[in-house]
């Protein structure tokens, strides 16, 4: 496959005679509809005759909530190794809760499509946010931990479900060992009845960093701990922040460079967004909200308005401004050019694999880019 970027005057047709491939081919795998409007600076991937032989096999992970479209699931699942179901959450006594929605739907289309569907555990209080309460009394309380491990088992055994997913965000720096601990224990329960267990890493790019989320990871007892890591590496643009990239590869390195210096890297999956932000400005710390959209959408919006997507060479970033109703946005997403990038990364680094946050919204040129990039490990027949 080819990137080609959009310029002025540029149409469908003619960038498809330039090529000598078909528009249709290129209007569906990169998810424009008729009347195949663009935008100057899209990054477009152009299927080619030319066969990459050279590839190098890696492990991929998708997220998804139980409610996903059933087009979605079916057309994404060919280019995963596992599929993440979440989420699972747990009470004080280690009781398990399932999700509000049934997940029997994913597990079945899952293995009937030979990709092993993982069990996603993570500390949810009530109203679905993570509750470091809920992180303490589980580590610590031995009894609770025990039952809610039993629990996971019976449902996994009953569901089909071939892993675990521990998804603890904002651990207390007090919890830190007994967290290691508590995934150590999982995995040695877990490892005799067939079961692999994954962990997910707040981007720490040193030791001794300060802040909630990252204290209460040790990534050197945790990489020991798992059988895998997912480094969650995005958001640095977020919901409540300033605008940005989500994952500007600049950061992304950085989170990385460390990784690799406690882990090793076979354990390593290097955690993929898989959406961008639409902020309104001005930015208003603390007031403004930015919508999440998906990298398709972020395209519509530049043609609908006008807009002339940027690339941001630091960030290797797509990202363009535009205006609206009289106010001024600005938007930051995902292409294929961006995508590149991390890949690139995951090959320099010989990482095991990625995770994708999360798989909701089709973004079929990603797919079409990582099988022309990669081979895809299989779990299954």
């Amino acid at each position: 496959m080819q990137i080609y970027v959009v310029k002025e005057n540029d149409t469908l047709d003619s960038i498809a005679a330039a090529f000598m491939v078909s528009a249709e081919d290129i209007a569906y795998d990169n998810q424009i509809a008729a009347p195949y409007p663009l935008a100057v600076g899209q990054a477009l991937l152009i299927p080619t005759d030319e066969e990459n032989f050279q590839k190098r096999e890696v492990y991929v992970n998708g997220y998804a909530y139980p409610y996903i479209r059933n087009e979605v699931l079916t057309e994404t699942l060919p280019y995963l190794t596992t599929l993440s179901v979440f989420s699972y959450g747990f009470t004080p006594s280690g009781n398990l809760i399932p999700p509000k929605t049934d997940d029997s739907r994913l597990l079945h289309e899952a293995w009937r499509q030979g990709v092993a569907p993982v069990l996603v555990l993570t500390p949810f209080d009530e109203s679905g946010m993570f509750n470091n309460y809920l992180i303490s009394e589980i580590t610590h309380n031995r009894t609770a931990q025990q039952n809610l491990i039993d629990q996971m088992f019976l449902v996994m055994e009953e569901k089909g479900f071939a892993g675990i997913d521990l998804d603890f965000e904002y651990i207390l720096p007090e919890d830190r060992l007994a967290y290691a601990d508590f995934v150590a224990n999982v995995r040695a329960q877990a490892s005799p009845k067939g079961y692999f267990v994954s962990v997910a890493l707040a981007p720490k790019t040193s030791a001794n960093q300060k802040g909630l989320l990252y204290e209460g990871k040790d990534y050197k007892l945790l990489g020991a701990a798992a059988d895998s890591v997912l480094l969650m590496t995005y958001e640095w643009g977020y919901t409540y922040g300033p605008p940005m990239a989500v994952a500007p590869i600049n950061k992304v390195r950085e989170v990385v460079e460390y990784a690799v210096t406690e882990i090793p890297t076979e354990k390593i999956d290097l955690g993929i967004p898989n959406y961008g932000y639409d902020w309104t400005l001005p930015f208003v710390q603390g007031s403004s909200k930015a919508r999440t959209i998906s990298n398709v959408e972020a395209v519509q919006i530049a043609i609908e308005n006008d807009a002339v997507i940027q690339f941001d060479q630091t960030a290797m970033s797509p990202y363009f401004r535009y205006e609206k109703n009289g106010l001024q946005h600005e938007v930051w997403f995902e292409d294929v050019r961006s995508m590149k990038e991390k890949f690139q990364l995951i090959t320099e680094y010989d990482l095991r694999g990625m995770g994708y946050w999360q798989i909701m919204r089709l973004f079929r040129a990603n797919w079409l880019l990582l099988a022309d990039t990669f081979d895809i490990h299989r779990l299954t027949g």
